[in-house]
């Protein structure tokens, strides 16, 4: 009889190019719109939920619960609440959130920087296929 050997996912290779990796789930919680722009808002420090909410503009309060649910579980944000009288509940990044906001501002300031440059391309392909 053949013993099974299961390996520790900890020593398994992620590749984030194949789609049974786990990585690219986490990828897609940190790249999408609002896993963006929360890590980038919680990079400046702690919020609650509501301040958050204003802070990142734009995001209902359903999609800003479960892109938090979602970041917390992967250990990117941490969600503290108090035992206080109305109850307090406050959001900060994990050092590893810290450390992938970190990477995140780095592409949010290049796309602030260059966004003359992105807008005249769009004015270009539009002269040329057609405004939209």
């Amino acid at each position: 009889m053949e013993e099974t050997v299961t390996a520790d996912p900890a020593d398994l290779p992620f590749d984030v190019f194949s789609k049974a990796c786990p990585s690219r789930g986490t990828l897609e919680h940190v790249t999408g719109r609002w896993g963006s722009l929360t890590l980038g808002a919680l990079h400046e420090g702690s919020f609650r939920f509501n301040e958050l909410r204003r802070r990142v503009d734009g995001v209902s309060e359903k999609m800003l619960s479960q892109t938090l649910h979602a970041l917390e579980r992967d250990g990117l944000v941490h969600r503290e609440a108090q035992p206080t009288n109305p109850p307090r509940v406050d959001y900060t990044l994990t050092p590893l959130g810290y450390e992938v906001a970190e990477r995140l501002l780095g592409l949010i300031h290049l796309m602030e920087d260059r966004m003359p440059t992105v807008l005249e391309a769009r004015e270009r392909y539009d002269a040329v296929r057609g405004a939209r």
